[in-house]
């Protein structure tokens, strides 16, 4: 199984001055995370795309491009790239430009969002998001598969008749997963075209989730895909502490306010600390506790799930670096080894 590391690039209000966190130290916090994400041999790193002043970065590529450069082994991609408001032509070129720059390490994630900003921004109806985001899946697949010879005909931009899209990256063709949120279209899209699938788990009991990977890997199977290019991955939110009570006592302040909706009737929920403690439990999707604790619950998750990948959120809310990066170490560390001891790990892409 591959293990990695996740960051939406949150910004949290400041409790000594009442603003918010500032995004410049954010972005360099978050990139020091890859550094030390990749010294201590972890396999992927993965940025979020937001549009909203409450996010630190819009397009992942350039903060994993600044990683790029002082890492060495780690895989860098998005999580996502919101491709329903992207320019797939750009899309690919920028990660190709990351490919290049880390030695054939890039990858992309497309996803939907939920997020409606983007939509705005990019002049995009969020009540035709979802075909928006079908035909350019399409460029963006024909892009991957010859970006020296590009034919495209669709609704979202004019056609493209044999047209070259440069810079053509490092790897065969740039890995492309698709990022769902647990839509049955969203998965069963996946599965047609044969793409890797990553779950975002962030609430509920993980047992529900069996169901969709099993869904995605017949909906597959019945498409003629090899079962082997079938992989699924999975994100939780995540901490690791030295003990079980001190992991959930230092997140759970951090968890309410990362979840807790920002305005009136705005996104997010209140977590008291019964929910806190079921989202702990041993079925619960978040993951958080001792490394014990933490082993047990990501082989609990395969033996349900028998997913390829895994990878953590660890610096949501306003977590401090220091505790961030004690999370990741531990993770590296005590965490790491023995699920890699358990479940072998996938052939590389």
């Amino acid at each position: 199984m591959e293990l990695g590391v996740l960051s939406l690039s949150d910004l949290q209000t400041d409790p000594a001055t009442g603003r918010l966190h500032d995004a410049g130290c954010r972005t360099r916090e978050i990139v020091s995370y890859a550094v030390a994400a990749d010294q201590a041999g972890l396999d992927v790193f993965a940025l979020g795309e937001h549009h909203s002043p409450d996010f630190a970065v819009a397009n992942p590529a350039i903060p994993l491009a600044a990683a790029a450069q002082a890492t060495t082994r780690i895989r860098l991609t998005s999580a996502v790239s919101v491709l329903s408001t992207l320019d797939p032509v750009r899309l690919h070129q920028d990660f190709a430009s990351l490919d290049l720059v880390s030695d054939g390490r890039a990858e992309i994630i497309a996803g939907r969002s939920a997020f409606l900003e983007a939509f705005a921004l990019a002049g995009v109806d969020p009540a035709d998001y979802d075909r928006v985001f079908a035909d350019k899946l399409d460029l963006l697949l024909a892009i991957r598969d010859r970006p020296d010879d590009v034919s495209y005909a669709g609704p979202s931009r004019p056609p493209m008749r044999h047209l070259p899209v440069p810079p053509y990256p490092q790897q065969e063709a740039l890995p492309l997963w698709i990022g769902v949120g647990g839509s049955p279209a969203s998965i069963e899209r996946a599965a047609q075209l044969g793409l890797p699938m990553v779950l975002g788990l962030i609430g509920g009991d993980i047992r529900r989730a069996r169901a969709l990977a099993e869904h995605y890997r017949q909906v597959g199977a019945a498409a003629g895909h090899d079962p082997a290019a079938l992989r699924f991955g999975l994100t939780s939110h995540f901490y690791v502490g030295r003990t079980s009570q001190q992991a959930r006592s230092e997140l759970y302040p951090y968890y309410r306010e990362y979840l807790r909706p920002k305005t009136p009737g705005g996104r997010g929920w209140l977590i008291g600390p019964a929910d806190f403690e079921n989202a702990a439990g041993p079925y619960g999707a978040l993951m958080t506790g001792s490394p014990q604790e933490v082993i047990d619950k990501i082989l609990t998750e395969h033996a349900l799930l028998r997913h390829d990948r895994f990878m953590g959120q660890i610096d949501l809310g306003g977590l401090p670096a220091t505790m961030v990066r004690g999370s990741l170490e531990l993770f590296a560390t005590e965490v790491a080894p023995i699920i890699r001891k358990e479940i072998a790990s996938p052939p590389a892409l």
